[in-house]
């Protein structure tokens, strides 16, 4: 019987013909993965074609005919290849991976250490516990390289056992987050995840780079997660048996020194996670006496959440300044937009305008940044929002956004952004009685506003009065944040945090402004959850806090319609939503509203 057809070929190729290419590629899109750039999915998507492409490349000018790969990624392609090339000579194979034996000798003949990336050689000159000494010569007598393994106590080996100890969890997600690894695997390194020390610009986060080049550890997604691979996985179980073995061989013969050091080490360790967290958790009381008409907050119960900030900014080393919608300086009547500049100008505000996702004001703790020697730009400041966001309208505005339906949705959002302190600034603008509604409906609205959905509102007769408004707001926001310490979260990290505090508290916890700024884009890729959300409060009477109510007990319309297939009639159907708990008072739904949602969702011809 006829053995396989190899198309003329000796051998079949390769799971990948151009595994050159491919390791290049991917090297390129960690590094970019590691400092948040979206470059990272035009690589992935460049490594989906070439994985899928059945013929050797010879150089990256040809790759050009494949999907997804531009001028840019073909001209890096060849520059790769002219250093390939120059490290390994004008002959070195470029359709498999350079062995060991044939780096050496390459390293011979260019007198210039392997090709690395250059994560990796800031890792090993900088954190040399996680990598072969860099002293000691590799062999080169063409024998097995040896194996990575992370010495005790440093980064890599830090993370390799807190990733195996989440593994083992039962209730594991199957992965973990940049934060989550970086606070559960500190206790087990001496070196800090988050701070650099005096004589070194790398942390013992520095490793997890070498951890994804030796394939032991995996990074997906963005943000990050961080799980192990088989690789890793079988080294992680050899790491914590080698411990348990040591443990056991040095129970009971503990010297009192070492268990000094040990109980020193652990008061250490508390003291750090301490120090992060703010003490209080009393409200912030603004002052202005219209605020203590709403009702007061009741004192979050303390949480257990470590919280581990990616950068700290102290007293002194940041701005507070605030940012303005460029809506709010563009469009529209100029001279009203220009009246709002003008005047905060002329109360020597330090505003900056920028898009903003959500709202029209908010405030941001701008760091302060310098100019290095021999840096062309200067670094990019990090920037963190302060807990106060300001939506702005004026009457005619807020009677059109009522009537086609932009209102609710702008306070269901500002409700969800993560600020602790939405303000709706309402804006007295000429006679009410021409507008499409009543004056006192659109009063209604406003009371409506403030009392059941909790936002704080503030009157102004003018622009020049708003203006002022933010002034005072700027300057008050600038004295009470002045000497705080300030420590950075995500916004998936901020419901998890206890971020209220307390005026005398001497830390606080806030949102990058990036990360939120990204989070709160209204035509972002959105979840089934919340277009079903979006689509409930299109009914007439759903307010957010029902829309949030079914969604507990129903996350997707096919659940729900699922559980109306589930009803034996149509009187079932019509009250599965009644007895649905609402809002903090936990009020039914109701059967009225539910029998308007279950014809919705029940009725295949049109409805009357």
């Amino acid at each position: 019987m006829p053995g396989p057809v190899t198309f003329g070929r000796k051998r079949p190729l390769p799971s990948c013909p151009n595994p050159l290419f491919l390791k290049w590629l991917t090297e390129w899109r960690d590094s970019a993965a590691e400092k948040g750039l979206k470059t990272q999915f035009v690589y992935q998507k460049a490594i989906s074609s070439l994985k899928k492409y059945p013929l050797p490349l010879q150089n990256g000018k040809e790759a050009k005919i494949l999907q997804n790969f531009g001028d840019g990624i073909c001209k890096m392609l060849d520059q790769r290849l002219e250093k390939h090339y120059a490290e390994h000579g004008p002959n070195a194979p470029i359709h498999s991976l350079p062995s060991s034996h044939d780096k050496n000798k390459s390293q011979q003949r260019t007198s210039s250490p392997p090709p690395t990336s250059s994560a990796l050689e800031g890792d090993l000159r900088n954190n040399p516990r996680d990598g072969p000494s860099p002293t000691k010569k590799k062999k080169t007598d063409g024998k097995k390289q040896r194996e990575y393994v992370p010495q005790k106590r440093s980064g890599g080996y830090a993370v390799l056992l807190t990733l195996y100890k989440e593994s083992k969890n039962p209730n594991s997600k199957g992965y973990m987050t940049k934060t989550e690894l970086q606070r559960e695997a500190q206790p087990l390194c001496d070196k800090s995840f988050t701070l650099t020390d005096p004589s070194s610009k790398y942390t013992a986060w520095s490793s997890v780079s070498t951890l994804i080049q030796k394939e032991l550890v995996m990074k997906t997604h963005s943000p990050a997660r961080y799980s192990l691979t088989d690789k890793g996985l079988q080294l992680a179980q050899r790491l914590e048996a080698a411990l348990e073995e040591l443990d056991s061989a040095s129970h009971g013969g503990t010297t009192p020194s070492e268990e000094d050091q040990e109980d020193q080490e652990k008061q250490h360790c508390r003291e750090k996670t301490q120090n992060v967290l703010p003490p209080s958790h009393k409200t912030v009381t603004l002052p202005f006496s219209s605020v203590t008409n709403r009702q007061p907050r009741e004192e979050p119960v303390p949480s257990c959440y470590n919280h581990v900030p990616d950068f700290t900014l102290r007293p002194g080393q940041f701005n507070v300044i605030l940012c303005v919608d460029f809506i709010e300086t563009t469009g529209g009547a100029a001279h009203r937009k220009q009246e709002l500049v003008s005047e905060l100008k002329r109360n020597g505000v330090h505003f900056d305008v920028r898009k903003l996702h959500i709202g029209d004001f908010l405030w941001i703790a701008q760091e302060k940044v310098q100019p290095l020697p021999g840096q062309l730009r200067i670094p990019q400041a990090r920037e963190l929002v302060l807990d106060y966001v300001i939506e702005r309208k004026r009457m005619d505005d807020l009677c059109g956004s009522i009537i086609d339906g932009r209102f609710r949705e702008q306070k269901f959002r500002l409700k969800r952004c993560g600020l602790s302190h939405p303000i709706y600034l309402v804006e007295d603008y000429g006679s009410a009685q021409h507008l499409s509604i009543p004056e006192s409906t659109l009063q209604q609205a406003i009371v409506n506003t403030q009392v059941v959905d909790g936002f704080f509102i503030k009157r102004t007769k003018d622009v020049r009065e708003s203006a002022a408004y933010l002034t005072i707001m700027t300057r008050y926001l600038q004295t009470m944040y002045s000497n705080k310490t300030l420590l950075s979260c995500t916004k998936e990290e901020a419901g998890k945090c206890n971020r209220v505090f307390h005026q005398d508290d001497p830390s606080c916890i806030l949102i990058e402004f990036k990360d939120f700024n990204e989070g709160a884009m209204k035509n972002k890729a959105q979840t089934i959850k919340e277009v079903f959300a979006r689509q409930l409060m299109q009914i007439s009477g759903v307010s957010g806090e029902k829309a949030a109510a079914i969604l507990d007990r129903y996350s997707t319309p096919a659940s729900l319609l699922s559980a109306y297939e589930s009803c034996t009639s149509t009187e079932e159907k019509e009250k599965l939503l009644s007895n649905v708990k609402c809002g903090k008072l936990q009020r039914n739904l109701g059967p009225v509203m539910s029998k308007t949602i279950a014809q919705l969702y029940c009725t295949k011809e049109a409805l009357s």
